[in-house]
Protein backbone atom coordinates (compact mmCIF):
# COMPACT_ATOMS: atom_id res chain seq x y z
CA UNK A 1 0.00 0.00 0.00
CA UNK A 2 3.14 2.47 0.98
CA UNK A 3 4.44 1.70 -2.66
CA UNK A 4 1.16 2.53 -3.99
CA UNK A 5 0.53 5.97 -2.35
CA UNK A 6 4.26 6.69 -2.90
CA UNK A 7 3.22 6.71 -6.82
CA UNK A 8 0.59 9.24 -5.87
CA UNK A 9 1.44 12.83 -7.38
CA UNK A 10 2.28 15.25 -4.75
CA UNK A 11 5.01 13.11 -3.01
CA UNK A 12 4.83 10.59 -0.06
CA UNK A 13 2.01 10.24 2.58
CA UNK A 14 2.93 10.23 6.39
CA UNK A 15 1.18 7.72 8.05
CA UNK A 16 -1.22 10.42 10.11
CA UNK A 17 -2.50 11.69 6.49
CA UNK A 18 -3.04 7.55 5.40
CA UNK A 19 -4.73 7.15 8.28
CA UNK A 20 -7.09 10.68 7.55
CA UNK A 21 -7.63 9.09 4.12
CA UNK A 22 -8.69 5.71 6.03
CA UNK A 23 -11.06 7.15 8.41
CA UNK A 24 -12.65 9.57 6.04
CA UNK A 25 -13.38 6.86 4.04
CA UNK A 26 -15.04 4.95 6.63
CA UNK A 27 -16.91 7.91 8.08
CA UNK A 28 -18.36 8.59 4.69
CA UNK A 29 -19.71 4.68 4.67
CA UNK A 30 -21.16 5.23 7.85
CA UNK A 31 -22.67 8.34 7.01
CA UNK A 32 -24.16 6.81 3.62
CA UNK A 33 -25.52 3.67 5.72
CA UNK A 34 -26.93 5.91 8.49
CA UNK A 35 -28.92 8.00 5.99
CA UNK A 36 -30.02 5.22 4.08
CA UNK A 37 -31.20 2.84 7.12
CA UNK A 38 -32.74 6.08 9.17
CA UNK A 39 -36.45 6.16 9.19
CA UNK A 40 -37.57 9.63 6.85
CA UNK A 41 -39.50 11.66 8.88
CA UNK A 42 -41.63 12.73 5.71
CA UNK A 43 -44.88 10.59 5.47
CA UNK A 44 -45.81 12.97 2.50
CA UNK A 45 -45.80 16.40 1.68
CA UNK A 46 -46.73 18.34 4.33
CA UNK A 47 -47.17 15.25 6.69
CA UNK A 48 -44.41 14.50 8.72
CA UNK A 49 -44.43 11.21 11.58
CA UNK A 50 -43.89 12.60 15.05
CA UNK A 51 -43.92 11.43 18.47
CA UNK A 52 -42.13 8.91 20.36
CA UNK A 53 -40.73 5.40 19.38
CA UNK A 54 -43.72 3.40 19.64
CA UNK A 55 -46.31 6.24 19.28
CA UNK A 56 -44.79 7.67 15.92
CA UNK A 57 -47.59 8.73 13.47
CA UNK A 58 -47.98 10.61 10.83
CA UNK A 59 -49.05 14.14 11.60
CA UNK A 60 -49.73 17.40 9.66
CA UNK A 61 -51.62 18.54 6.49
CA UNK A 62 -53.00 17.01 3.34
CA UNK A 63 -54.96 18.03 0.44
CA UNK A 64 -56.00 14.30 0.68
CA UNK A 65 -53.21 12.93 -1.47
CA UNK A 66 -52.39 10.94 1.80
CA UNK A 67 -54.65 9.13 3.78
CA UNK A 68 -53.68 9.25 7.60
CA UNK A 69 -55.69 5.88 8.44
CA UNK A 70 -57.27 3.06 6.06
CA UNK A 71 -60.63 3.90 6.94
CA UNK A 72 -60.24 7.26 5.38
CA UNK A 73 -58.42 6.13 2.01
CA UNK A 74 -61.85 6.16 -0.13
CA UNK A 75 -63.16 9.79 1.21
CA UNK A 76 -59.68 11.43 1.19
CA UNK A 77 -59.74 10.05 -2.65
CA UNK A 78 -62.66 11.85 -3.21
CA UNK A 79 -61.07 14.55 -1.26
CA UNK A 80 -58.34 15.17 -3.57
CA UNK A 81 -60.19 15.06 -6.69
CA UNK A 82 -62.70 17.59 -5.80
CA UNK A 83 -59.80 19.51 -4.77
CA UNK A 84 -57.71 19.20 -8.40
CA UNK A 85 -60.84 19.83 -10.11
CA UNK A 86 -60.66 23.39 -8.92
CA UNK A 87 -57.43 23.68 -8.62
CA UNK A 88 -57.40 26.47 -11.92
CA UNK A 89 -60.61 28.20 -10.26
CA UNK A 90 -60.35 31.13 -7.75
CA UNK A 91 -60.84 29.49 -4.66
CA UNK A 92 -59.84 29.29 -0.81
CA UNK A 93 -58.78 26.09 1.70
CA UNK A 94 -60.97 24.82 4.71
CA UNK A 95 -58.54 22.83 6.99
CA UNK A 96 -60.64 19.97 9.46
CA UNK A 97 -58.77 19.41 12.10
CA UNK A 98 -59.53 16.58 14.19
CA UNK A 99 -57.20 13.25 15.35
CA UNK A 100 -57.24 11.42 12.14
CA UNK A 101 -56.01 8.30 13.39
CA UNK A 102 -57.38 7.05 17.07
CA UNK A 103 -56.72 3.47 18.31
CA UNK A 104 -60.10 2.67 19.20
CA UNK A 105 -62.22 1.15 16.91
CA UNK A 106 -65.59 2.92 17.15
CA UNK A 107 -63.49 6.34 17.29
CA UNK A 108 -61.90 5.43 14.19
CA UNK A 109 -65.51 4.84 12.90
CA UNK A 110 -66.53 8.70 14.40
CA UNK A 111 -63.76 10.25 12.77
CA UNK A 112 -64.45 8.91 9.58
CA UNK A 113 -68.43 10.20 9.78
CA UNK A 114 -66.45 13.59 10.59
CA UNK A 115 -64.30 13.74 7.45
CA UNK A 116 -67.41 12.41 5.45
CA UNK A 117 -69.51 15.75 6.62
CA UNK A 118 -66.76 17.87 5.55
CA UNK A 119 -66.38 16.39 2.21
CA UNK A 120 -70.35 16.41 1.26
CA UNK A 121 -70.44 20.55 2.41
CA UNK A 122 -67.69 21.15 -0.01
CA UNK A 123 -69.04 18.73 -2.73
CA UNK A 124 -71.93 20.73 -1.86
CA UNK A 125 -70.43 24.22 -2.13
CA UNK A 126 -68.87 23.40 -5.67
CA UNK A 127 -71.87 21.95 -7.26
CA UNK A 128 -74.84 22.96 -5.78
CA UNK A 129 -74.55 26.31 -4.76
CA UNK A 130 -75.56 28.39 -8.76
CA UNK A 131 -71.53 28.27 -9.23
CA UNK A 132 -71.04 31.01 -6.47
CA UNK A 133 -67.39 31.79 -6.04
CA UNK A 134 -65.18 31.38 -4.41
CA UNK A 135 -64.33 27.28 -4.98
CA UNK A 136 -63.79 25.36 -1.87
CA UNK A 137 -60.62 23.13 -1.38
CA UNK A 138 -60.97 20.59 1.88
CA UNK A 139 -57.54 19.76 3.64
CA UNK A 140 -57.26 17.64 6.26
CA UNK A 141 -55.07 18.22 9.32
CA UNK A 142 -53.95 15.51 11.95
CA UNK A 143 -52.65 16.55 15.15
CA UNK A 144 -52.10 13.16 16.39
CA UNK A 145 -53.76 11.20 19.12
CA UNK A 146 -55.32 13.27 21.71
CA UNK A 147 -54.02 16.33 19.42
CA UNK A 148 -50.49 15.95 20.83
CA UNK A 149 -49.14 17.69 17.94
CA UNK A 150 -51.41 20.56 17.75
CA UNK A 151 -48.85 23.44 17.77
CA UNK A 152 -46.75 21.99 14.80
CA UNK A 153 -50.17 21.52 12.91
CA UNK A 154 -51.39 24.97 13.79
CA UNK A 155 -48.05 26.60 12.80
CA UNK A 156 -48.46 24.98 9.61
CA UNK A 157 -52.09 26.28 8.62
CA UNK A 158 -51.22 29.80 10.06
CA UNK A 159 -48.80 29.46 7.28
CA UNK A 160 -51.07 28.44 5.00
CA UNK A 161 -53.27 31.20 5.66
CA UNK A 162 -50.24 33.42 4.33
CA UNK A 163 -50.03 31.67 1.23
CA UNK A 164 -51.91 32.37 -1.68
CA UNK A 165 -50.99 28.89 -3.10
CA UNK A 166 -53.48 27.65 0.03
CA UNK A 167 -55.67 30.44 0.76
CA UNK A 168 -56.53 28.61 3.75
CA UNK A 169 -59.59 30.78 5.21
CA UNK A 170 -61.03 28.26 8.14
CA UNK A 171 -60.37 25.67 10.36
CA UNK A 172 -63.28 23.52 11.04
CA UNK A 173 -63.35 20.55 13.75
CA UNK A 174 -62.16 19.72 17.20
CA UNK A 175 -64.24 17.22 18.24
CA UNK A 176 -63.69 16.56 22.01
CA UNK A 177 -63.60 19.67 24.98
CA UNK A 178 -60.22 19.38 26.81
CA UNK A 179 -57.91 21.76 27.72
CA UNK A 180 -55.64 20.93 24.99
CA UNK A 181 -58.45 21.53 22.36
CA UNK A 182 -58.91 24.81 24.04
CA UNK A 183 -55.10 25.83 23.88
CA UNK A 184 -55.36 24.78 20.06
CA UNK A 185 -58.11 26.86 19.04
CA UNK A 186 -56.72 29.88 21.21
CA UNK A 187 -53.45 29.50 19.35
CA UNK A 188 -55.54 29.25 15.73
CA UNK A 189 -57.91 31.96 16.70
CA UNK A 190 -55.44 34.36 18.80
CA UNK A 191 -52.31 34.11 17.73
CA UNK A 192 -53.06 33.64 13.91
CA UNK A 193 -56.12 35.45 13.53
CA UNK A 194 -57.65 32.45 11.48
CA UNK A 195 -61.71 31.78 12.07
CA UNK A 196 -61.84 28.54 13.48
CA UNK A 197 -65.89 26.79 13.53
CA UNK A 198 -66.46 24.01 16.39
CA UNK A 199 -67.63 20.61 15.10
CA UNK A 200 -68.97 18.77 18.95
CA UNK A 201 -67.59 20.95 21.27
CA UNK A 202 -69.60 21.71 23.69
CA UNK A 203 -68.10 22.60 27.06
CA UNK A 204 -69.01 26.21 28.53
CA UNK A 205 -65.60 27.11 28.59
CA UNK A 206 -64.80 26.03 25.05
CA UNK A 207 -66.31 28.92 23.67
CA UNK A 208 -66.95 32.73 24.10
CA UNK A 209 -69.31 34.40 26.69
CA UNK A 210 -70.34 37.42 27.99
CA UNK A 211 -67.91 37.20 30.76
CA UNK A 212 -65.25 36.06 28.27
CA UNK A 213 -65.87 37.81 25.38
CA UNK A 214 -62.29 37.26 23.38
CA UNK A 215 -61.98 34.23 25.12
CA UNK A 216 -61.04 32.87 21.20
CA UNK A 217 -61.83 35.70 19.03
CA UNK A 218 -63.20 34.27 15.58
CA UNK A 219 -65.12 31.31 16.52
CA UNK A 220 -68.08 30.31 15.98
CA UNK A 221 -70.26 27.13 17.19
CA UNK A 222 -72.83 25.12 15.62
CA UNK A 223 -73.64 22.64 18.53
CA UNK A 224 -75.65 23.40 21.61
CA UNK A 225 -73.32 24.35 24.49
CA UNK A 226 -73.25 21.25 27.69
CA UNK A 227 -75.24 24.15 30.09
CA UNK A 228 -78.13 24.16 27.23
CA UNK A 229 -78.50 20.78 26.76
CA UNK A 230 -78.69 20.03 30.44
CA UNK A 231 -81.63 22.90 30.19
CA UNK A 232 -83.19 21.22 27.26
CA UNK A 233 -83.19 17.99 28.86
CA UNK A 234 -84.51 19.66 32.50
CA UNK A 235 -87.47 21.18 30.16
CA UNK A 236 -88.06 17.51 28.60
CA UNK A 237 -88.26 15.74 32.10
CA UNK A 238 -89.90 18.02 33.95
CA UNK A 239 -91.87 14.97 35.57
CA UNK A 240 -88.52 13.99 37.45
CA UNK A 241 -88.26 14.24 41.10
CA UNK A 242 -84.95 15.55 42.32
CA UNK A 243 -85.70 12.84 45.48
CA UNK A 244 -85.17 9.82 42.72
CA UNK A 245 -82.03 10.98 41.30
CA UNK A 246 -78.27 10.87 41.80
CA UNK A 247 -75.30 12.25 39.67
CA UNK A 248 -72.22 9.41 38.84
CA UNK A 249 -69.00 11.92 38.13
CA UNK A 250 -65.58 12.03 36.93
CA UNK A 251 -63.32 13.44 39.41
CA UNK A 252 -60.76 13.90 36.97
CA UNK A 253 -59.68 17.82 36.62
CA UNK A 254 -59.39 19.61 33.18
CA UNK A 255 -61.86 17.81 31.34
CA UNK A 256 -64.12 21.21 30.07
CA UNK A 257 -66.71 18.66 29.01
CA UNK A 258 -66.95 16.13 32.47
CA UNK A 259 -66.82 19.66 34.22
CA UNK A 260 -69.72 21.25 32.35
CA UNK A 261 -71.58 17.84 33.08
CA UNK A 262 -71.08 18.10 36.59
CA UNK A 263 -72.09 21.70 36.80
CA UNK A 264 -75.45 21.33 34.75
CA UNK A 265 -76.06 18.70 36.93
CA UNK A 266 -75.53 19.65 40.13
CA UNK A 267 -78.42 22.28 39.76
CA UNK A 268 -80.46 19.35 38.11
CA UNK A 269 -80.44 17.37 41.16
CA UNK A 270 -80.85 19.50 43.52
CA UNK A 271 -82.47 18.02 46.29
CA UNK A 272 -80.95 14.62 45.69
CA UNK A 273 -80.88 12.89 49.13
CA UNK A 274 -77.26 11.95 48.53
CA UNK A 275 -74.12 12.62 47.34
CA UNK A 276 -72.52 12.04 43.62
CA UNK A 277 -70.95 8.61 42.99
CA UNK A 278 -67.37 9.46 42.41
CA UNK A 279 -64.62 7.75 40.19
CA UNK A 280 -60.97 8.48 38.45
CA UNK A 281 -60.84 7.54 34.66
CA UNK A 282 -57.58 7.35 33.27
CA UNK A 283 -55.97 10.63 32.24
CA UNK A 284 -56.17 8.75 28.39
CA UNK A 285 -59.78 8.92 28.59
CA UNK A 286 -60.26 6.62 25.59
CA UNK A 287 -58.28 3.91 27.65
CA UNK A 288 -60.13 1.66 29.79
CA UNK A 289 -57.82 2.01 32.65
CA UNK A 290 -59.85 -0.23 36.44
CA UNK A 291 -63.11 2.10 36.41
CA UNK A 292 -65.00 -1.00 35.35
CA UNK A 293 -64.05 -2.51 38.89
CA UNK A 294 -65.16 0.75 40.37
CA UNK A 295 -68.52 0.53 38.55
CA UNK A 296 -68.96 -2.67 39.77
CA UNK A 297 -68.62 -1.51 43.37
CA UNK A 298 -70.48 1.61 42.42
CA UNK A 299 -73.86 -0.35 41.32
CA UNK A 300 -74.58 -1.86 44.74
CA UNK A 301 -74.49 1.18 46.64
CA UNK A 302 -76.86 2.31 43.97
CA UNK A 303 -79.43 -0.61 44.52
CA UNK A 304 -79.73 0.69 48.05
CA UNK A 305 -80.63 4.16 46.95
CA UNK A 306 -83.66 5.81 46.19
CA UNK A 307 -82.86 6.62 42.74
CA UNK A 308 -84.63 6.21 39.86
CA UNK A 309 -82.79 8.52 37.67
CA UNK A 310 -78.86 8.68 37.02
CA UNK A 311 -76.71 11.53 35.87
CA UNK A 312 -73.67 10.28 34.14
CA UNK A 313 -70.94 13.01 34.02
CA UNK A 314 -68.34 11.20 32.33
CA UNK A 315 -66.37 10.01 28.77
CA UNK A 316 -67.97 7.32 26.44
CA UNK A 317 -65.41 5.06 27.67
CA UNK A 318 -66.88 4.75 31.23
CA UNK A 319 -70.43 5.36 30.27
CA UNK A 320 -70.11 1.92 28.60
CA UNK A 321 -68.78 0.42 31.32
CA UNK A 322 -71.28 1.82 33.84
CA UNK A 323 -74.19 1.00 31.99
CA UNK A 324 -72.80 -2.74 31.39
CA UNK A 325 -72.28 -3.17 35.58
CA UNK A 326 -75.69 -1.56 35.81
CA UNK A 327 -77.31 -4.05 33.50
CA UNK A 328 -75.71 -6.75 35.93
CA UNK A 329 -76.95 -5.38 39.29
CA UNK A 330 -78.43 -7.38 41.63
CA UNK A 331 -81.28 -5.27 42.36
CA UNK A 332 -82.86 -6.63 38.54
CA UNK A 333 -86.69 -5.77 39.86
CA UNK A 334 -85.34 -2.20 39.69
CA UNK A 335 -85.07 0.06 36.78
CA UNK A 336 -82.98 2.94 36.10
CA UNK A 337 -82.79 5.94 33.28
CA UNK A 338 -78.86 7.13 32.85
CA UNK A 339 -79.24 10.53 31.37
CA UNK A 340 -75.95 12.11 29.98
CA UNK A 341 -74.45 14.48 27.51
CA UNK A 342 -74.04 14.42 23.73
CA UNK A 343 -70.16 12.85 24.00
CA UNK A 344 -72.16 9.39 24.45
CA UNK A 345 -72.84 9.64 20.88
CA UNK A 346 -70.56 7.06 19.83
CA UNK A 347 -71.75 4.74 22.26
CA UNK A 348 -73.85 2.81 19.46
CA UNK A 349 -70.91 1.64 17.39
CA UNK A 350 -68.90 0.70 20.45
CA UNK A 351 -68.55 -3.19 20.51
CA UNK A 352 -68.16 -3.48 24.28
CA UNK A 353 -71.55 -2.26 25.24
CA UNK A 354 -73.75 -4.61 26.20
CA UNK A 355 -76.88 -4.52 24.58
CA UNK A 356 -78.95 -6.78 26.75
CA UNK A 357 -78.37 -4.25 29.59
CA UNK A 358 -81.35 -1.93 27.66
CA UNK A 359 -83.35 -5.37 27.94
CA UNK A 360 -83.08 -5.49 31.71
CA UNK A 361 -84.74 -2.57 32.49
CA UNK A 362 -81.78 0.00 31.91
CA UNK A 363 -82.89 3.22 29.53
CA UNK A 364 -79.77 5.32 28.16
CA UNK A 365 -80.98 8.53 27.62
CA UNK A 366 -79.13 11.50 26.43
CA UNK A 367 -78.92 14.57 24.11
CA UNK A 368 -77.87 13.89 20.90
CA UNK A 369 -76.44 17.15 18.56
CA UNK A 370 -78.66 15.84 15.48
CA UNK A 371 -80.86 13.01 14.70
CA UNK A 372 -82.50 12.01 10.98
CA UNK A 373 -86.14 11.72 12.58
CA UNK A 374 -85.82 15.06 14.41
CA UNK A 375 -87.60 17.24 11.91
CA UNK A 376 -88.35 14.47 9.22
CA UNK A 377 -90.83 12.90 11.88
CA UNK A 378 -94.46 13.88 12.15
CA UNK A 379 -95.55 16.68 14.43
CA UNK A 380 -91.95 18.55 13.90
CA UNK A 381 -92.29 22.35 14.56
CA UNK A 382 -92.55 25.13 12.13
CA UNK A 383 -89.57 26.88 12.74
CA UNK A 384 -85.75 26.22 14.46
CA UNK A 385 -84.99 23.77 11.39
CA UNK A 386 -86.44 22.14 8.48
CA UNK A 387 -87.33 18.70 6.93
CA UNK A 388 -85.66 20.43 3.83
CA UNK A 389 -82.31 21.15 4.72
CA UNK A 390 -81.81 17.81 6.52
CA UNK A 391 -83.02 16.18 3.09
CA UNK A 392 -80.46 18.20 1.11
CA UNK A 393 -78.11 16.56 3.11
CA UNK A 394 -79.36 13.34 3.19
CA UNK A 395 -79.86 12.85 -0.60
CA UNK A 396 -76.72 14.13 -1.20
CA UNK A 397 -75.19 11.60 0.84
CA UNK A 398 -77.19 9.04 -0.55
CA UNK A 399 -76.07 10.22 -4.27
CA UNK A 400 -73.76 8.32 -6.79
CA UNK A 401 -72.53 11.55 -7.72
CA UNK A 402 -70.51 11.96 -5.05
CA UNK A 403 -68.25 9.30 -5.48
CA UNK A 404 -67.20 6.16 -3.19
CA UNK A 405 -66.30 7.57 0.17
CA UNK A 406 -67.86 4.37 2.25
CA UNK A 407 -71.27 4.13 3.92
CA UNK A 408 -72.61 7.40 5.23
CA UNK A 409 -74.26 7.03 8.68
CA UNK A 410 -76.21 9.87 9.74
CA UNK A 411 -77.56 8.97 12.99
CA UNK A 412 -74.92 9.22 15.48
CA UNK A 413 -74.88 13.13 14.92
CA UNK A 414 -71.17 13.34 13.76
CA UNK A 415 -71.82 13.28 9.68
CA UNK A 416 -74.33 16.29 10.54
CA UNK A 417 -72.27 18.42 12.36
CA UNK A 418 -69.62 18.67 10.48
CA UNK A 419 -71.56 18.87 7.54
CA UNK A 420 -72.98 22.35 9.30
CA UNK A 421 -69.80 23.09 11.01
CA UNK A 422 -68.83 23.29 6.52
CA UNK A 423 -71.51 24.85 5.97
CA UNK A 424 -71.08 27.55 8.17
CA UNK A 425 -67.77 28.64 7.39
CA UNK A 426 -68.79 28.39 3.64
CA UNK A 427 -71.27 30.53 4.89
CA UNK A 428 -69.05 33.11 5.79
CA UNK A 429 -66.62 32.69 3.39
CA UNK A 430 -68.86 33.59 0.53
CA UNK A 431 -70.86 36.59 2.59
CA UNK A 432 -69.80 39.66 0.20
CA UNK A 433 -71.07 42.15 -1.34
CA UNK A 434 -69.55 43.61 -4.71
CA UNK A 435 -66.64 45.35 -3.88
CA UNK A 436 -65.43 42.30 -1.96
CA UNK A 437 -62.45 40.53 -3.32
CA UNK A 438 -62.67 37.13 -4.16
CA UNK A 439 -60.40 35.60 -1.61
CA UNK A 440 -61.55 37.32 1.56
CA UNK A 441 -59.14 38.37 4.28
CA UNK A 442 -59.75 36.68 7.92
CA UNK A 443 -60.77 39.40 9.73
CA UNK A 444 -64.01 39.94 7.20
CA UNK A 445 -64.87 35.96 7.78
CA UNK A 446 -64.77 36.74 11.75
CA UNK A 447 -66.78 39.51 11.38
CA UNK A 448 -68.99 37.94 9.33
CA UNK A 449 -70.01 35.38 12.19
CA UNK A 450 -72.36 38.57 13.38
CA UNK A 451 -74.22 38.30 10.28
CA UNK A 452 -75.35 34.87 10.76
CA UNK A 453 -78.81 35.24 12.83
CA UNK A 454 -81.89 36.52 11.39
CA UNK A 455 -82.50 36.45 7.82
CA UNK A 456 -78.64 34.90 7.67
CA UNK A 457 -78.98 32.36 9.42
CA UNK A 458 -77.68 28.66 8.62
CA UNK A 459 -79.77 26.32 7.86
CA UNK A 460 -78.32 23.50 9.03
CA UNK A 461 -79.50 19.77 8.76
CA UNK A 462 -79.36 19.79 12.73
CA UNK A 463 -81.56 22.62 12.64
CA UNK A 464 -81.28 26.43 12.58
CA UNK A 465 -77.75 27.93 13.85
CA UNK A 466 -78.80 31.88 14.65
CA UNK A 467 -75.37 32.69 15.99
CA UNK A 468 -75.49 35.30 18.92
CA UNK A 469 -72.56 37.77 19.43
CA UNK A 470 -70.74 35.90 21.31
CA UNK A 471 -70.56 32.37 18.19
CA UNK A 472 -72.51 31.00 19.85
CA UNK A 473 -76.06 28.97 18.45
CA UNK A 474 -78.81 30.44 20.35
CA UNK A 475 -80.97 28.27 21.57
CA UNK A 476 -79.93 25.13 19.55
CA UNK A 477 -82.49 22.49 19.11
CA UNK A 478 -81.67 19.29 20.90
CA UNK A 479 -82.19 16.16 19.75
CA UNK A 480 -83.44 13.57 22.84
CA UNK A 481 -82.04 10.16 21.83
CA UNK A 482 -81.92 6.72 23.75
CA UNK A 483 -80.26 3.30 22.81
CA UNK A 484 -82.77 0.82 21.32
CA UNK A 485 -83.20 -2.23 23.54
CA UNK A 486 -84.43 -3.84 20.22
CA UNK A 487 -81.89 -3.46 17.99
CA UNK A 488 -78.47 -3.10 18.61
CA UNK A 489 -76.47 0.26 16.81
CA UNK A 490 -79.81 2.12 16.23
CA UNK A 491 -80.01 4.93 17.94
CA UNK A 492 -84.09 5.70 18.65
CA UNK A 493 -85.47 9.46 18.35
CA UNK A 494 -87.41 9.99 21.43
CA UNK A 495 -88.33 13.88 20.65
CA UNK A 496 -86.97 17.52 20.15
CA UNK A 497 -85.65 19.91 23.12
CA UNK A 498 -85.18 23.07 23.65
CA UNK A 499 -82.79 25.02 26.08
CA UNK A 500 -85.48 27.55 26.77
CA UNK A 501 -88.01 25.33 26.69
CA UNK A 502 -89.64 26.43 23.28
CA UNK A 503 -88.64 26.35 19.15
CA UNK A 504 -86.97 29.36 18.27
CA UNK A 505 -88.58 31.75 17.07
CA UNK A 506 -88.81 32.81 13.07
CA UNK A 507 -86.81 35.68 13.59
CA UNK A 508 -84.04 33.73 15.07
CA UNK A 509 -81.84 36.21 16.44
CA UNK A 510 -80.66 36.01 20.52
CA UNK A 511 -82.59 37.68 23.10
CA UNK A 512 -81.25 40.87 24.99
CA UNK A 513 -80.64 39.06 28.36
Amino acid sequence: MTSYLRRIPGGPLTKAAVLTAVLIVLGAAGWVTAVLLRPDPACARGVEERGPEGRRECTGVTDGGFAFAENLKAVSARIKAENDRVAGEPHVSVAVMLPMAPAQPFEQEKTLHEVQGAYLAQYRANHHSNSKKPAIRLLLANPGRNHEHWRAVSEQLGAMSESREHNLRAVIGFDVSTATTQEAIAHLTRERGIPVVGGPITADDSGNSAERPDAYPGLARVVPTTTDQARALSHFNKGIDPKHTLVVEDIRTGDSYVDALKRAFAARTAGSPRAPEQYRAPEEFHEEGTTANAFDQMVDTICTSSAKVVYFAGRPVQLRQFVNELGNRGCTEKKYTVITGSGASTLSSDKLLDWDAFRKGVTLQYASVAHPDAWTSPGAPATGGSAAAYRTLADLAGSKEVGDIGEVELTDSRTITFYDAGLTAITAIRMRDDADPVVPDLGRIRDAWLRLHGMGKVEGASGWICLDNYGNPYNKAVSVVELSPDAPGRIRFVGLAWPTGRPTSADCTASRS
